[in-house]
C-alpha cells in the first residue's frame, strides 16, 4: 500500500499517475475533511474506463497512513509568485516534524515532495529515526527531467534519447553536470554552441519559478507528481532504476548529515547504492557550500 499525505494538486495527481501505471493500491489523506475521500472516489469512478488494476481510497485519519509500505508527503504550503523555496521552511518543517514522529512501520520508505525538499528531507530523517536510505526527496531528478524536455524540444528529437544529470540542491544553486548530459550518448557540444547550452541550463534553473509566476495561483504539480510516482514504482517493483534524489549524505564529498541530490539506485530497500559522479573541484565546492547553508538554516530554525 502506498500512502499519500496531502490531497491537493500534487498528492491527487501522484495518486492518479500511480493508478494509471498500476503500481499498487493507494490511500490518500488530507487535513481538510472530505477532500481525500472525494478525490479518491472521483478517480475510482474513472477506473472502469481506464482499466485500473489497483484501488484508490481516502483515509479519515493520518494514522491510517503511517503503516504503509511507502509514504509520499506532499502536504504543506506551496510557493507563491516571487517566493523562494526556502521561505516555506519554517511553516512546512512543523508538518514534517509532526508526521515524522508518528511513523509506525520501521520498514516504510518515505518520499518527500513538500518544499524546500532538501531541508525537509534532512529534518525528516533526524525526526523519524528511519535510516537515510529509507527517506528520499524529489530533488534533482525533477530538474534533470525538465532539462531533458528542453533539450528534446530544441533538437526536435525523442525525449527517450536524451540523458541529463543534475546534483546538489533543488534550487537555483543546482549543479548541472554537463559532461553527463547527452543525446543517444552524443555530447551536447555536437548539437549546441556553448551559449545555447548555457541558456538551456539557465532555463532549467528558472523552470520552477516560471511555472509559479505564470500560473500565479499554483506551483508546479504535474512534473513533481510524475516524478513521485516513478520513485514509488522503483521502490514498490524493485526496479533498480537510477535517479538523482535528495538524501542525507553519510560523508560523501566530505558532506554529512544534510540532504543533497546525487544519483542513487532505487529498489525495495529505498536507496540501495549511491553513485559518486566525477566532479570538478568547483562542483565539489558548490556542493559543500549548499550543505553548509542547509545545516545553518536548520540550526537557526531549531533555535527560533
Amino acid at each position: 500500500m502506498i500512502g499519500i499525505i496531502g490531497s491537493g494538486n500534487v498528492g491527487a495527481n501522484t495518486a492518479f499517475f500511480l493508478a494509471e501505471k498500476g503500481v499498487d493500491d493507494v490511500m490518500l489523506y488530507d487535513c481538510l475533511e472530505g477532500l481525500a475521500k472525494g478525490k479518491a472516489l472521483d478517480m475510482m469512478e474513472a477506473a472502469p474506463i481506464r482499466g485500473y488494476r489497483t484501488s484508490i481510497t481516502g483515509a479519515d485519519r493520518p494514522d491510517q497512513i503511517f503503516d504503509c509500505d511507502i509514504i509520499i508527503i506532499t502536504a504543506g504550503a506551496v510557493r507563491k509568485s516571487g517566493m523562494k523555496r526556502d521561505e516555506l521552511f519554517l511553516e512546512n518543517k512543523k508538518i514534517i516534524d509532526a508526521y515524522a514522529s508518528k511513523i509506525t512501520n520501521p520498514d516504510t520508505k518515505v518520499i518527500i515532495v513538500s518544499e524546500p525538499v532538501d531541508l525537509l528531507t534532512s529534518v525528516f530523517v533526524k525526526s523519524s529515526g528511519l535510516s537515510a536510505n529509507q527517506v528520499v526527496g524529489l530533488g534533482s531528478v525533477l530538474d534533470a527531467t525538465r532539462l531533458r524536455y528542453f533539450i528534446a524540444r530544441d533538437l526536435k528529437v525523442s525525449m527517450e534519447n536524451v540523458s541529463a544529470q543534475v546534483v546538489g540542491r533543488h534550487t537555483d544553486d543546482m549543479i548541472i553536470l554537463r559532461s553527463y548530459c547527452s543525446v543517444s550518448g552524443i555530447s551536447l557540444d555536437s548539437f549546441f554552441s556553448s551559449d545555447q547550452v548555457g541558456k538551456l541550463f539557465e532555463e532549467t534553473r528558472q523552470a520552477g519559478r516560471l511555472i509559479v509566476d505564470m500560473a500565479e495561483r499554483a506551483s508546479a504539480y504535474y512534473g513533481p507528481s510524475a516524478v513521485a510516482a516513478e520513485l514509488a514504482e522503483a521502490i514498490c517493483l524493485d526496479t533498480g532504476r537510477l535517479f538523482s534524489v535528495s538524501h542525507v549524505l553519510p560523508g560523501t564529498f566530505g558532506i554529512k548529515d544534510v540532504a543533497l541530490s546525487l544519483p542513487c539506485v532505487m529498489n525495495k530497500a529505498g536507496i540501495s547504492k549511491v553513485i559518486q559522479p566525477r566532479l570538478s573541484d568547483e562542483e565539489i565546492e558548490g556542493l559543500r557550500k549548499s550543505a553548509d547553508l542547509i545545516a545553518r538554516t536548520i540550526k537557526e530554525a531549531d533555535h527560533a
